[in-house]
């Protein structure tokens, strides 16, 4: 099964670039994020043509998060649990073909010293809460999505410049540590991708991309149950330098099937 995340940024104005991708990287899962519109403007005929069933979370202008699957998607949640009275559409969680996917962006958190970075903390521990309960669970499930944290000075083109930024502050990289800590395995890291410097986030501004001035911000976390089946990962680097790229690049990661791991 191949899962892969992407930060679309709009879903509507990155259509042609959406499904050229689907069509090229062919993943049986694709978690994709501030796509932007709600579920009736959402273009799921195009991507249905496609052979993609689609599920939706999603808000006008601003944020959204959606689940596409080759399988049929049954949806648990479309908020995070405990945190339904958020405004924001910004989580998405189901089941494809057994396993459990989510499709995650976390609040950006700028500037640092407002409401807007308090609220990117409460919510990243509410999210540690839900893994305290997956991970209970025992089930093999995967989180992905724009978590607006660089893990660690690696993953930052300039570490200095960015460490008063909302993605790279102490308290941010510490909410981050507290998921990691309960078990979960960051895909890119296991396969070893991560030491690459490869970058997932590129500034419009700047010449950031040509100068491969770029963060890690976006992960595809794995529970041990999944990551036990973690054949590959990495981040396709490719739509980035098409015309109107969204300024995110997609990341994946490959997992056996199970029944084929059971067999080595």
């Amino acid at each position: 099964m191949k899962i892969a995340t992407w930060n679309v940024n709009s879903v509507k104005a990155r259509l042609p670039q959406v499904l050229a991708w689907l069509r090229e990287a062919a993943p049986d899962v694709a978690l994709l994020q501030e796509i932007k519109v709600t579920a009736d403007h959402f273009p799921s005929m195009e991507i249905g043509d496609l052979g993609y069933n689609v599920a939706i979370c999603g808000q006008r202008t601003y944020n959204g998060v959606a689940i596409l699957a080759k399988r049929p998607i049954d949806v648990l949640f479309d908020s995070l649990p405990d945190n339904d009275a958020d405004p924001q559409a910004r989580y998405i969680e189901a089941i494809v073909d057994g396993l459990r996917v989510a499709s995650i962006y976390a609040p950006n958190g700028n500037p640092i010293g407002t409401e807007k970075f308090a609220y990117k903390l409460g919510w990243l521990a509410c999210l540690g809460r839900h893994v305290t309960a997956l991970r209970a669970s025992e089930d093999a499930f995967v989180l992905g999505g724009d978590f607006n944290v660089a893990p660690c000075d690696d993953d930052v083109y300039d570490p200095v410049g960015w460490q008063d930024d909302a993605l790279c502050r102490p308290e941010s990289r510490a909410a981050f540590r507290r998921l990691m800590h309960q078990g979960l395995v960051d895909a890119l890291g296991a396969t070893g991708s991560h030491h690459r410097r490869r970058y997932t986030w590129w500034d419009y501004r700047g010449g950031a991309w040509p100068a491969d001035h770029g963060l890690r911000i976006d992960h595809l976390l794995l529970s041990p149950e999944a990551a036990d089946r973690l054949v590959d990962a990495d981040v396709d680097r490719g739509p980035r330098d098409w015309e109107k790229a969204s300024d995110h690049a997609p990341v994946w990661c490959i997992l056996d099937d199970g029944a084929s791991q059971a067999k080595r």
